[in-house]
């Protein structure tokens, strides 16, 4: 197997200290430190040097931890054509997620992993696409559910991962029950453009969305509020406050007040949601398996939106 050192190294390039590199393997900052003096007190070649209080690769370094990509893919594959050859499974397995991800689609795929792989081990995370991403690199989970524009760009996500789509996740609009426009089925963001609007934040990736779709109709939309979580957004416009997009994986649970109705015309926002592997590791039976599963719960989801909400 790969040496655990060179795990905990490649970890360290991308966490880029030592306390981060700690929280992400589960080893220690004393063991972290001590893995990576021996890995290179091992190999005769100077890794790593102080840096103020941390430390901080060499060039040699980080053209040690640069060539490691392809070494990590090499050892996924042959884990995982070995596993397939015989038809075995690992026996544990994680799997993280973003919260609707987690919520709608990783915890139906835990639930069917318990019944189909008994023997498995399974553990579920819920965590922000960036440490989805670092865990998978610290080898703490196996696959992760995320939004396909939260994957890394130039940082090298391309030669440590590899994605699949799992569906693309059309966003609706969510208004008071009392709005002028709740009893159409359908309604479209020019309708809306004078309307008070709830949204996330600045920089986040449903606010690019929302900008992304106003700006191809040639529209600004007036922000009236910012919220962090869909259950949050959606208590707003209860409250009549305004309208906001929700994406058509996340529930409206058990709120008062609101209706939430599909977006026609020309601009129709969606999110992609993706799942993310390491390199080399699609081809394990279990990895193969969830990757099926998940596809399958996504398209039920939406079919469902659809029939109970939408229509509703």
């Amino acid at each position: 197997m790969i040496d655990t050192r060179l795990i905990t190294l490649r970890v360290f390039s991308s966490a880029g200290t030592i306390a981060r590199t700690a929280e992400l393997t589960g080893y220690s900052p004393s063991a972290v430190s001590a893995q990576l003096r021996e890995l290179q007190r091992s190999l005769g070649i100077k890794l790593m040097i102080k840096d103020g209080r941390g430390v901080r690769l060499t060039v040699a370094g980080r053209h040690f931890v640069a060539g490691l990509d392809d070494i990590v893919t090499q050892w996924e594959l042959l884990k995982s054509s070995t596993l397939a050859s015989e038809g075995q499974v690992q026996g544990n397995f994680g799997l993280g997620g973003f919260s609707t991800a987690a919520a709608q689609l990783l915890a139906p795929l835990a639930s069917t992993l318990r019944r189909t792989r008994p023997n498995v081990e399974v553990q579920l995370m819920e965590a922000q696409p960036q440490r989805c991403l670092d865990l998978l690199l610290a080898e703490r989970i196996d696959l992760a559910v995320i939004v396909a524009s939260q994957t890394p760009g130039s940082s090298g996500g391309s030669t440590k991962f590899e994605q699949t789509v799992l569906l693309d996740d059309p966003l609706d609009v969510v208004m008071p029950a009392q709005h002028r426009l709740a009893m159409n089925k359908s309604v479209s963001l020019e309708e809306l453009a004078d309307d008070p609007w709830v949204t996330e934040a600045e920089q986040s990736v449903y606010r690019s969305l929302f900008v992304a779709a106003f700006t191809s109709l040639g529209v600004t939309p007036h922000i009236a509020h910012e919220a962090v979580e869909w259950e949050t957004m959606i208590a707003f416009i209860g409250a009549g406050l305004g309208v906001g997009l929700l994406p058509r994986l996340a529930t409206l649970g058990s709120a008062e007040n609101v209706v939430r109705r599909r977006i026609s015309g020309a601009a129709k926002p969606s999110r992609r949601i993706i799942a993310v592997t390491r390199k080399g590791s699609r081809g394990a039976p279990l990895i193969e398996e969830s990757l099926k599963v998940l596809q399958s719960t996504a398209k039920s989801i939406i079919a469902q939106r659809l029939t109970e909400e939408l229509d509703g």
